[in-house]
């Protein structure tokens, strides 16, 4: 497969050629949370609230591989940009693979060991901790296929092609999705089953990357493959790691959230994991753009194009801004109906409904968070990324959310959220004049 470079022509042509297929590929991925909550909300509200609890610790664990994903692609990109080593993007993306497969072994042995103290902590009822242990096992055993499979489809985007990306991600996820109901219903597994499912949609996913990454030169046995592997595991971990508690600290914050709604009950959780459920599938164009935000970034700086870059991640702004109104006048208008696909429960539809009608109008700048961070990682300033979302979080989500529980309930929590995604537009605007990526830098 030829390299598409992604340093010439216009800015936005580049940015939408990785971003647009990158939609299709993260609803994909997304739908597979969805239909889980769909399928076990049938049988009854446990199940649905140990996915409440299930998914943010799960949703930061993952955070490894989008870590990963982040320092493979910046390296790559980099690497195909300055265009001074025809092999070095392969042995780097070997070299990330590599890496991202002992870590998530390593990562996914923990959760399963830790699982269970983790729910009881977060408030899960014994109902829903009965539900939750059922799935973890088989979602850990999942983990190192996704790992796989996320860092060799972050190195198919350096290259510009987001297309090939976008199709394994929907082909484990229909996989996934397909084996659902036979595995919950038919084979009367339940929880356990769904967790099945995902193993198998992931493991199938990994090995259809990996192969068709050889196939297409993505991943090559190039000469001296292991020339240089301590010096791309400092590349990919300058910025993996912190890349990876970036994206670590906005769900390890969503628990501690969650934690303050359980003390409302049940029907609470319910609500508030089935919101933050469909604000994932709203935010899709916004994930999709931050995907390709980083080839595009990583390119340029690499080939010295830096106002290309800073242009990249203006056209990335505008968009959030635009689609971000029109995000919040559909949430409003239709919260009631949004809410009710994965809720049954009046109670609980309600809680949902309020999150959608209230929080949707910030959701413009938790896309303006994504994209900085995501081209903030591709310049390997990683850290800048890490600290705006320690500060969104710590600084102004949690304890904010805690607060409006003690003093305005379930409303307080809501508002809490607004700030946070109010917050981090200002926070995005200072940390890119910082490195280099404003729009309007000097």
């Amino acid at each position: 497969m030829a390299k598409k470079y992604l340093t010439d022509g216009p800015v936005w042509h580049a940015l939408a050629s990785v971003s647009a297929p990158m939609t299709f590929g993260i609803l994909a991925v997304l739908s597979v949370g969805l239909a889980d909550a769909y399928f076990l909300g049938q049988l009854g509200q446990a199940p649905l609230a140990a996915i409440g609890f299930v998914y943010p610790v799960t949703t930061a664990i993952t955070s490894l591989s989008l870590g990963l994903s982040a320092g493979a692609n910046a390296a790559v990109s980099q690497a195909i940009g300055k265009g001074s080593d025809s092999d070095a993007p392969a042995r780097l993306a070997l070299h990330a693979l590599g890496l991202g497969l002992l870590l998530a072994i390593a990562v996914a042995v923990a959760f399963w060991a830790l699982s269970a103290p983790i729910f009881v902590l977060m408030g899960a009822s014994d109902a829903a901790l009965i539900e939750a242990k059922a799935y973890a096992p088989f979602w850990a055993v999942s983990f190192p296929f996704l790992v796989v499979m996320m860092v060799t489809n972050a190195a198919f985007r350096a290259n510009g092609d987001g297309a090939t990306s976008a199709a394994i991600m929907v082909l484990g996820a229909l996989i996934n999705i397909a084996l659902n109901p036979l595995l919950i219903f038919t084979f009367e597994l339940g929880t356990q089953g769904a967790a099945i499912a995902t193993a198998i949609g992931r493991a199938f996913g990994a090995v259809v990357a990996v192969v068709y990454a050889f196939h297409t030169g993505v991943l090559s046995r190039c000469a001296n493959v292991l020339s240089g592997v301590a010096h791309s595991i400092r590349q990919v971990l300058t910025v993996g790691v912190p890349a990876a508690l970036s994206n670590a600290i906005n769900p390890a914050g969503i628990s501690l959230v969650t934690a303050a709604v359980a003390t409302l009950g049940d029907a609470a959780v319910a609500g508030f994991g089935a919101a933050t459920r469909v604000q994932s599938v709203a935010l899709v164009p916004l994930f999709a753009l931050s995907a390709g935000i980083g080839p595009v970034v990583g390119q340029n700086w690499g080939a010295n194009k830096r106002d290309r870059a800073r242009t990249g991640v203006r056209d990335a702004w505008v968009f959030c801004g635009g689609y971000g109104v029109l995000l919040a006048i559909v949430l409003t208008s239709f919260a009631n109906p949004l809410a009710g696909v994965f809720i049954e429960d009046g109670k609980a539809k309600q809680y949902a409904a309020q999150y959608l009608s209230i929080v949707g109008w910030s959701l413009f700048g938790y896309g303006v968070l994504v994209t900085a961070n995501a081209a903030m990682n591709a310049r390997s300033k990683a850290g800048y990324s890490v600290g705006l979302s320690l500060a969104r979080i710590f600084a102004v989500y949690v304890p904010l959310a805690w607060l409006g529980l003690m003093t305005f309930g379930y409303s307080g929590i809501l508002a809490a959220a607004v700030m946070a995604n109010v917050f981090a537009v200002g926070g995005a605007w200072w940390s890119t004049r910082r490195t280099g990526l404003h729009p309007f830098h000097a």
